[in-house]
């Protein structure tokens, strides 16, 4: 498996929690992933990246000290979302890097997955 897939989506009212998944395949534990989201009438922005091996972690400032990029060793990413506020509203989209560490830029990414609806109430 190459292409990425996110889970744990869905709908929550603002100050709540919830914490999105991306498995990428076995071979994908030497590539850096990242989070994206993409708002109704938005271009996709970045939320969050992290290296092959966990070591180093990059936030967008809009989600920095809310949200935390993980990831077990292997495969499989998580986004854990915390205080959510309803601008967090967006398609969010995992992605899988060329390379062992990646940024914001969408053009290091060249594996996407189909994106997870994200929907945060007031």
């Amino acid at each position: 498996q190459v292409w990425p897939v996110e889970s744990g989506g869905g709908s929550v009212q603002a100050g709540g929690s919830l914490r999105l998944s991306c498995t990428a395949g076995r071979t994908s534990s030497d590539n850096a992933m990242g989070w994206f989201r993409q708002a109704p009438s938005k271009g996709r922005e970045f939320v969050a990246s992290i290296s092959w091996n966990g070591g180093r972690t990059s936030y967008a400032d809009t989600v920095k000290g809310r949200f935390s990029v993980s990831r077990d060793g292997g495969s499989t990413m998580y986004l854990q979302m915390n205080s959510l506020k309803p601008e967090d509203t967006a398609v969010y989209y995992c992605a899988r890097a060329r390379g062992s560490y990646a940024g914001s830029d969408t053009s290091q990414y060249p594996y996407w997955g189909q994106g997870t609806q994200v929907t945060v109430t007031s």
